[in-house]
């Protein structure tokens, strides 16, 4: 039977992933405390922002009416300063966020005018409005500040602290069990035995689930034998909203996931068309509650392990969280300084991307196997590949987008 028969395309395991995933729900928490975290409502405005008309650099207030003339400076308007109404035929000197005096319109700059005995000499042809921020230009009371599935980034933490806010409602961040198996791995900082391993798959996914607004909550290597598989299955699955594991979930004999997670509640599916990381188990395990809870089985080797982290566990954190920034990754179009022959599985390639005149450049990372962590060191996209593709250098790919988490 060839390959592809029994394969299922990559949308396919998104769409079963993804299928009435509920969503987290919401709870409050200071503002101090909510970086990254995912908006559950929408926030309104409570003031105008900027609140009054003020000044936009340091220059001179006064009627556009006036340009051309020389007036005298009749007050002086720091940032924070109370003002009084502009004396006609004068003009006011203003300091960059000082507030405009009523019945001035517009601010010329200090380094066009010229100051003179008889007072401020200005140019011809002042603009009405000239360098003055307006009330509520920005922002206006009373409506959208940021929209629910917003995550608060600085700029979005910035702008609930300049109308007051210090306190919102975020989304709980989804609870995640990571689940290693395998005799033979061992945490860093232990001797290593002949035949055992280091497990960098842990941190490197603990991380990467974290970027994506998940709290790891849970963390055990599962033993490479059936039942053991499937009780500390069941446990993690009374205690997360999701339950990732790595390895296990290939055809040996020494592979059990499969075979518990089937055993305990539902394979959603199991072989996808991708490269890396072909053997990768989707599904869903009961709660302990009457509910359900997802389930990721990602392979064992540590480039399909990252490859799955970001095609699978990212989209479904952004349905748990209904954050459409983390529903997708960015895609962009890139030139291959690479060639390339594909199977009949798609293939993630990963590449450094070079900004140029003549546009991006895609350098693919030599050794794509997917046991060579060092491909992804660095990596700043995944490079997309249809099957049965044939790419030769120059041509246009479409790459996925890896960093700004």
């Amino acid at each position: 039977m060839p390959e592809t028969a029994s394969l299922q395309p990559v949308e396919a395991g998104l769409d079963a992933l993804l299928e009435d995933v509920p969503v987290m729900p919401a709870e409050n928490l200071p503002c101090s405390q909510a970086a990254r975290r995912v908006l559950a409502g929408d926030v309104m405005a409570r003031l105008d922002a900027p609140p009054f008309d003020n000044s936009a650099m340091d220059g001179y207030a006064l009627r556009h009416e006036d340009a051309g003339r020389t007036l005298p400076v009749s007050q002086r308007i720091a940032a924070g300063a109370r003002v009084t109404p502009l004396a006609p035929n004068s003009c006011a000197r203003i300091f960059t966020g000082g507030a405009l005096p009523e019945g001035a319109d517009c601010v010329v700059m200090q380094e066009r005018v010229e100051i003179t005995d008889d007072g401020i000499r200005f140019p011809d042809n002042i603009p009405f409005h000239d360098n003055v921020r307006l009330q509520g230009s920005d922002v206006s009371a009373g409506r959208p500040l940021l929209n629910a599935g917003t995550r608060l980034d600085a700029a979005a933490l910035g702008h609930l602290a300049g109308q007051g806010i210090t306190e919102v409602a975020v989304r709980r961040r989804p609870r995640v069990a990571l689940l290693s198996t395998g005799d033979e791995l061992i945490e860093p900082g232990q001797p290593l035995a002949f035949g055992q391993i280091y497990n960098g798959n842990r941190p490197m996914l603990t991380h990467l689930l974290e970027t994506f607004g998940a709290d790891v909550t849970h963390l055990a290597t599962v033993p490479d034998d059936v039942e053991g598989t499937r009780e500390m299955l069941r446990n993690a699955a009374q205690q997360a909203d999701v339950v990732v594991t790595t390895g296990g979930v290939s055809v040996g004999e020494e592979d059990h996931v499969k075979a518990a997670l089937e055993s305990l509640g539902r394979l959603d599916l199991w072989r996808l068309a991708l490269r890396p990381g072909k053997p990768l188990a989707l599904g869903r395990l009961p709660d302990g509650h009457g509910g359900e809870t997802r389930f990721v089985g990602l392979p064992g080797n540590p480039v399909s392990c990252f490859v799955g982290a970001w095609l699978f566990l990212r989209p479904l954190m952004g349905a748990l969280l209904h954050c459409p920034e983390l529903a997708q990754l960015p895609r962009l179009s890139a030139h291959a300084d690479f060639s390339t022959r594909t199977g009949p599985r798609r293939h993630y390639m990963r590449v450094k991307l070079a900004f140029t005149r003549e546009g991006i450049v895609a350098h693919a990372y030599p050794d794509q196997k997917s046991g060579v962590l060092s491909s992804c060191v660095g990596a700043d996209a995944l490079a997309v590949i249809e099957p049965d593709a044939d790419i030769t250098k120059g041509d246009v790919v479409d790459c996925l987008w890896l960093r700004g988490d």
